[in-house]
């Protein structure tokens, strides 16, 4: 009997992202804080630098990337207010832990994580949103620090 070439593609679980502090956790955000657009992870740069030879290129291994993510917070619950005052008071952050809504995908841990600020917000009655934006990095090629 054949069997189905086809693999199975997983599912999405919208409630399984999350953001995670070391040092806050009053500030750890789940699923029930979240407006539609939820956790978005931007990571900048590449992996991998080529640096051009008279013949060819030789690489050269990043240590870490830029990373930059967006809480889309809803301004209806006290944890916005929280990192409201927070940005206010201290807006370093320290380590942190991206969980995506992927369960096949692992957890990105965050170093050195900081707020930058808020998003434009609308007082008009119609926009819950809250979205705070952090910077922080992200170590790879951990390999290059076996000696």
């Amino acid at each position: 009997m054949a069997t189905n070439p086809l693999v199975d593609q997983g599912v999405l679980n919208r409630l399984r992202g999350s953001v995670i502090w070391a040092d806050f956790p009053q500030l750890n955000v789940t699923a029930a804080y979240l407006g539609a657009e939820a956790i978005r992870l931007a990571l900048e740069g590449d992996a991998v630098e080529y640096i051009n030879t008279m013949t060819g290129a030789v690489s050269s291994p990043q240590p870490y990337r830029m990373a930059s993510l967006t809480l889309h917070l809803l301004k209806t619950q006290q944890l916005a207010d929280l990192y409201k005052k927070q940005e206010e008071a201290n807006a370093v952050l320290g380590a942190g832990t991206v969980r995506p809504d992927a369960a096949a995908l692992s957890p990105y841990p965050l170093v050195n994580c900081s707020i930058l600020g808020v998003s434009d917000l609308n007082f008009a009655g119609q926009d819950p949103g809250y979205a705070v934006r952090i910077r922080g990095y992200y170590l790879i090629n951990a390999d290059l620090w076996a000696l």
